[in-house]
């Protein structure tokens, strides 16, 4: 597959394309040399800024507290502290539409409508009856009387009768400020659906999802893509998506490609004009399987802009450390023609 490239690109964008984003200045410094304290185990990561704390929520259960979806925060983006989980169990809704489902997965953080929305996955290996949930708080703050995590119930579902699979949610809103949720997980690939701006919910009961990427295979072979992130940068939408096989530890093939669109809708191609709905797209993080190579399988990608600079955020298996599942944070250098670069 094509999945890198940039000579296309100048002719297939076209004249109408706007200004090229000026580049940053100064491409921003590598930290996750510098960062120290609970970085593992981090799974499936979400950044979010409160003040001036940044947090971290994670797919897990937290061993000290016995809560699941650990959350971290720092100050600094170098030193971490855990603080503990947040719910106690899955919801009586989520057990009775997802019989099996035991964790909660792939959480997803924002704030809108003055109140911090966190979208989550149930669901079991290897099926599609999947469904994402929602919970709301007024705070991220632990320490404040006023957090509380309250569960919204089911915002959409899959079963077997459906071609897409629910989980991995992140939830977007567009330059109109229209709201979105994209998910999925191998099946037929990446979803968009559109959300009520009040409630964070479905727009309409019976919606339609929209289809922005998917790996193709041959017939009864698996077609991996999962974890989608939509995110806005100079005038164009972006798509980050996970590629290959996460959760095998050190012998995982994760990798996370980018395109973008005019259009939150798609299509969103890569900087060689390959489509993200082909399987294809560009690749910003990716490990080199050679022996010394020490973290593997970088993917379950997220976007943080903060302070003048741009954050992924992701994680990858710590060779040194029996393929744990750790933290990553990459600064985002853009090109003159507005394509991201993770500082490794």
């Amino acid at each position: 597959m094509r999945l890198t490239g940039l000579a296309l690109a100048a002719a297939l964008i076209g004249a109408a394309a706007p200004a090229p984003v000026p580049p940053s200045p100064i491409p921003p410094s590598p930290i996750n040399a510098a960062m120290t304290g609970d970085l593992s185990p981090v799974h499936d990561p979400v950044m979010i800024k409160q003040g001036d704390t940044f947090y971290v929520y994670g797919t897990g259960k937290d061993k000290g507290s016995g809560r699941f979806v650990t959350a971290r925060a720092s100050k600094d983006l170098i030193h971490w502290t855990l603080l503990g989980g947040l719910f106690d169990d899955v919801p009586a809704w989520g057990k009775e539409a997802v019989p099996g489902t035991k964790d909660f997965w792939a959480p997803d953080v924002h704030y809108f409508n003055g109140r911090y929305y966190l979208y989550y996955a149930l669901s079991t290996f290897g099926s599609n009856r999947s469904a994402i949930g929602l919970a709301t708080s007024p705070t991220l703050d632990p320490a404040s009387p006023d957090y509380r995590w309250t569960d919204q119930g089911l915002v959409v579902m899959s079963t077997s009768k459906d071609d897409f699979n629910a989980i991995d949610p992140n939830h977007f809103i567009d330059a109109q400020g229209r709201h979105w949720l994209s998910l999925g997980s191998f099946w037929s690939g990446i979803k968009l659906f559109a959300l009520n701006p009040k409630t964070g919910k479905l727009l309409a009961p019976d919606e339609k999802p929209i289809s922005l990427a998917r790996r193709l295979a041959p017939a009864g072979a698996a077609a991996p893509i999962e974890a989608p992130y939509l995110f806005s940068h100079g005038g164009w939408y972006y798509l980050l998506a996970s590629y290959d096989y996460c959760c095998k530890g050190v012998n995982s093939t994760y990798y996370t490609v980018v395109g973008r669109s005019k259009d939150v809708r798609g299509p969103y191609l890569g900087e060689d004009g390959s489509r993200m709905l082909d399987g294809q797209g560009t690749v910003i993080l990716k490990a080199d399987l050679q022996e010394q190579q020490r973290f593997r399988g970088p993917g379950h990608s997220a976007y943080l802009s903060d302070g003048g600079t741009d954050y992924i955020v992701y994680h990858a298996y710590d060779k040194d450390h029996g393929g744990a599942p750790t933290l990553r944070i990459s600064p985002i250098h853009w090109t003159a023609d507005g394509w991201p670069r993770a500082a490794l």
